[in-house]
């Protein structure tokens, strides 16, 4: 098989239900606006049926290159996206959320700017402009977002609005040696991954995107909140040591 020009990946855990609805639009897509890219759908230790789902999906669409990639254990969203966007040779990588709260149709406006040379990192945000947003979240968790950046600005100098969007793009040549780096599994791993690509001198961009909350969110309110946090402070510890 060619190289592919572009990779989708897709981390999953427990995503069985959701597959069976995202996965054939995200596969028509691809095949019909982008063919020579490919897509991986990462399991992560899933105990529902989610590899069987994407199994028979993927066969069922012959017409774009696709792959199921497994992990033997639950190792969290953060491992599974480094698992997948290193397992491909396309020189851009973009990971998606399974659920599309963010739509393919998105894709063109984050990828763009690295196709034409200008940035290295694009992400998604639903910050810049919350019109595009259409089902919101629970209140609760929109002021929770708003408060986790906030510290994530304090603590890490990053000057952005938004870094939990699940929709990110990677020059893969520039962004590897950064992917390779990173050590957090959970769900602080898009702000450690955007910590060390800014402070590794990439050119990054962040975007408004459409955005649809959808239920069923494996990120606890609270727990994982307070985890995130966890990380990030280790973070900015261990980049303080490493800069000493």
């Amino acid at each position: 098989m060619d190289t592919p020009t572009l990779a989708v990946v897709v981390p999953a855990y427990n995503e069985a239900r959701r597959l069976d609805h995202t996965l054939p639009l995200m596969l028509d897509y691809l095949r019909t606006h982008r063919p020579t890219s490919e897509l991986l759908v990462v399991d992560d230790g899933s105990t529902d049926e989610t590899a069987q789902v994407a199994e028979a999906i993927i066969a069922q669409h012959p017409g774009i290159a696709a792959r199921l990639l497994r992990s033997p254990q639950n190792r969290g969203k953060g491992h599974a996206v480094r698992q997948g966007l290193l397992a491909t040779d396309a020189p851009i990588a973009l990971f998606s959320d399974a659920d599309l709260s963010t739509p393919l149709t998105e894709l063109p406006r984050i990828v763009s700017p690295i196709e034409s040379g200008e940035f290295d990192v694009v992400f998604g945000s639903r910050a810049l402009n919350r019109r595009l947003i259409g089902q919101r979240q629970s209140w609760q968790r929109e002021q929770g977002g708003r408060v986790f950046n906030g510290l994530v600005r304090l603590t890490t100098g990053l000057p952005f609005s938004d870094t939990q969007c699940g929709f990110k793009a990677f020059r893969m040549e520039v962004a590897r040696p950064v992917i390779e780096s990173a050590q957090i599994d959970g769900f602080g791993f898009d702000v450690e991954l955007l910590f060390l690509a800014h402070k590794a001198g990439l050119r990054l961009l962040e975007l408004p995107v459409r955005w649809d909350h959808n239920e069923g969110s494996k990120v606890h309110l609270v727990h994982d909140s307070l985890r995130m946090f966890g990380e990030i402070m280790a973070l900015r510890a261990r980049s303080a040591r490493e800069s000493a």
